[in-house]
């Protein structure tokens, strides 16, 4: 800790002495419009779009310091992000369903990960670095994007061109995890450098390169050099290496564009096991004492060959392919910790997902204004399997492919200037399940009085993934099983979005959004009992679930200052093996708000974003003392974000300075009954959400000449 504030201290006085410049770019609040591509035709304004698509900018992202994903999702209502300690992962949660319900794009098309293939992502492995802005939609998109597509999208799109001929950009940035930083072995620490040309007035090229080292928290823990066997070697937030290697390369012609991107991931997790084995020799009274630990490395490579444009005949077109691959590694050793030795290494495969993907869409065949329709496919070849994960990592990993085979159709009638309808449809094919189908309605009304209503109504199915197919995890504690007879979820949402913009006089406008919507999935999977002595489970279609949602959000601007200031609150009904509560409905609440200054004269932006998630009820399973099946109903305390940064550029825009803080109310473990056994067991068991408050500094650099 002492490390990062004198550094702060440092760059605070050498900055401080910097002359004045002009008001840069970056840090004017405009109002420019949004151009968006998730879910259009072709790219457009956030106004003329048929959905109700929510950016987050690439500013905003700036002014959080954001890396990942998940540092910048997590003030955005009506998402929670879950993070797991002793996996490293962070996955999301979007009006109460978690991330298999979640689809998350890149340029438009799924990215894979360790558990799936565009849901069930692990934020944390999601670099920012290249990313223009980020794009979501609410409720299923099932014809747009098929399967998964249940509670929402979220779609990031990456940077595609530069203002210059030679763009290079390296930063540095440093973050204590909670209260704990040293120069290595604590802390976070962050290096990237990007390069952009702009090779000729058609052709780009960007390659980026990052490298993000998560120390750990060690809270209580005494790292992986303790040798004792009370409890506390090893860490309570899992050490992570990550390197993040990316290239582009584009051109541009009249009526065609194509790019080609490449990336490569690498992440390293260490598991430190708290079990010493002290090993003590009698005769020598000497100690060699030894622990069990692990390492999980994870590679993903993608290639995305894109191309859209026009035919001579005026359809337009946009076509991709994709060859993705995610593979994640194990090695388990013992370690004699004096010497710091391994013995009895042993590596494997553990995970692995290979895709071969595409999606094509042509639009444009009557060349109308007021008609226009849209047909397009999508083909993915998911080979791949999880490990048997048996206790001891026993028995050999079960391969399998899982092949899908959609087309879809859907048309855009626009009568006037006000009005559009867009009803369209998809149908799955699969080698592995019966044949699904999507469906969509969705209109747009803008009144004269800048009012805009958009109303969605679509399906979406969610597909069995791998661990529910096929895992099998047995060893002497535990029975859990996959059932390869599991059918599709299926999906249906419906949302309604009315938005109206006031303008007052001395320049200050508000933006207000109310937004309704409600969710349905029938055949939900859940893990069940199937036998009670000896305890056995089989994943299972017996749940339903639904949940509405009311949510009011107000955005604002005067002058230099511009802000946000919403609130969310949504009701969850959960029926398990055909039972359920009268008060069915559970209730939560989300507040956010978000407050950004922008001092031209000192060209700097202090900014702050807080957000309040209110308790969270939900039913489980339990056993009472007979042993019988019981229903419960468990609860999750509340908790609030807030987080705070200041901005300032220096020497024309060449130098920035961003210094920050994260999680400033200290939140770390959160009281919950809403786990299996927290609720006869007497007091409340501990949710690990965060690391407590942290404090970092960003310092870019851009070089940038023609």
């Amino acid at each position: 800790m002492k490390q990062l504030t004198y550094l702060i201290l440092f760059l605070t006085v050498s900055f401080g002495f910097a002359q004045k410049v002009q008001i840069m770019d970056s840090l004017v609040v405009n109002d420019l419009e949004e151009v968006v591509v998730t879910g259009q035709y072709n790219p457009q304004s956030v106004k003329k779009s048929v959905y109700e698509v929510t950016v987050i900018s690439q500013a905003d992202i700036n002014r959080q310091a954001g890396n990942n994903l998940a540092d910048v999702l997590n003030q955005t209502l009506n998402i929670s992000i879950l993070p797991n300690a002793s996996t490293g992962k962070s996955s999301i949660k979007m009006f109460g369903l978690d991330g298999q319900y979640v689809k998350i794009l890149v340029d438009n098309i799924p990215l894979v990960n360790d558990e799936g293939f565009g849901n069930n992502t692990d934020l944390t492995q999601i670099n920012l670095d290249d990313i223009e802005h980020i794009e979501i939609v609410e409720g299923a998109m099932g014809v747009q994007y098929g399967a998964d597509a249940v509670a929402g999208v979220i779609n990031i799109i990456t940077k595609k061109s530069a203002n210059y001929k030679w763009q290079i950009r390296p930063y540095l940035q440093e973050e204590t995890i909670g209260d704990e930083y040293g120069w290595f072995d604590k802390g976070r620490h962050i290096q990237s450098l990007s390069v952009s040309n702009n090779i000729s007035e058609k052709l780009y090229a960007n390659i980026t390169a990052t490298r993000n080292d998560f120390a750990g928290l060690w809270g209580d823990k005494q790292g992986e050099s303790y040798q004792y066997n009370d409890g506390k070697r090893g860490y309570e937030w899992l050490p992570k290496l990550q390197y993040n290697t990316k290239g582009m390369l584009s051109y541009q012609a009249e009526n065609m564009k194509m790019f080609y991107k490449f990336e490569y991931f690498n992440e390293k997790v260490s598991r430190y096991d708290s079990v010493v084995r002290e090993n003590y020799n009698p005769s020598t009274q000497t100690r060699n004492p030894i622990s069990s630990d692990e390492i999980f490395t994870s590679q993903r490579f993608m290639h995305h060959l894109n191309a859209n444009g026009s035919f001579n005949s005026g359809i337009l077109y946009n076509v991709s392919l994709s060859f993705q691959q995610q593979k994640k590694n194990a090695e388990t050793y013992n370690y004699r910790i004096l010497e710091e030795e391994k013995f009895d290494v042993a590596e494997f495969e553990y995970e692995s997902r290979s895709i071969y993907y595409s999606k094509g869409t042509f639009s444009n065949f009557l060349n109308e204004s007021a008609f226009d329709f849209q047909v397009g496919y999508e083909i993915s070849q998911n080979e791949g399997y999880a490990s048997s994960i048996s206790g001891d990592y026993d028995g050999e990993n079960i391969r399998r492919k899982i092949g899908s085979y959609d087309v879809f159709a859907s048309a855009e009638y626009v009568p006037n200037s006000r009005l559009s309808f867009r009803p369209g449809a998809r149908v799955f094919f699969s080698n592995k399940f019966d044949t699904q189908t999507a469906l969509e309605l969705s209109s747009k009304y803008l009144f004269k009085n800048k009012m805009e209503v958009r109303a969605v109504v679509g399906t979406a199915p969610r597909m069995p993934n791998f661990t529910e197919l096929y895992s099998y995890f047995v060893d002497a504690n535990h029975d859990v099983r996959g059932n390869e007879d599991l059918k599709p979820e299926e999906g249906i949402s419906a949302f309604i979005h009315a938005k109206k913009i006031f303008e007052f006089q001395n320049n200050f406008s508000l933006r207000s959004k109310l937004s309704v919507g409600y969710i349905d999935v029938d055949d939900r999977i859940e893990l069940i009992i199937v036998n009670s002595s000896p305890l056995a489970y089989q994943y299972t279609n017996i749940d339903k679930y639904k949940t509405w949602n009311v949510s009011f959000s107000n955005g604002f601007m005067y002058q230099n200052i511009s802000g946000n200031l919403g609130i969310s609150y949504s009701g969850v009904s959960k029926v398990l093996e055909g039972r359920n509560y009268d008060d069915d409905y559970l209730k939560a609440l989300q507040l956010n708000a978000s407050l950004s200054y922008s001092v031209p004269q000192w060209n700097t932006t202090f900014s702050t974003y807080f957000k309040h998630n209110g308790p969270e009820y939900q039913f489980l399973q339990d056993q009472d003392e007979n042993g019988e099946t019981i229903l419960i109903r468990g609860k999750q305390d509340a908790y609030s974000w807030w987080d705070a940064s200041i901005r300032k550029a220096f020497y024309n825009n060449k130098l920035q300075l961003t210094l920050g803080a994260r999680n400033l109310l200290d939140v770390t473990r959160v009281n919950s009954t809403s786990v299996s056994g927290g609720v006869h067991s007497g007091p409340p068991s501990n949710v690990l959400l965060g690391y407590g408050r942290s404090y970092f500094i960003k310092l870019l650099y851009n070089l940038n000449f023609n």
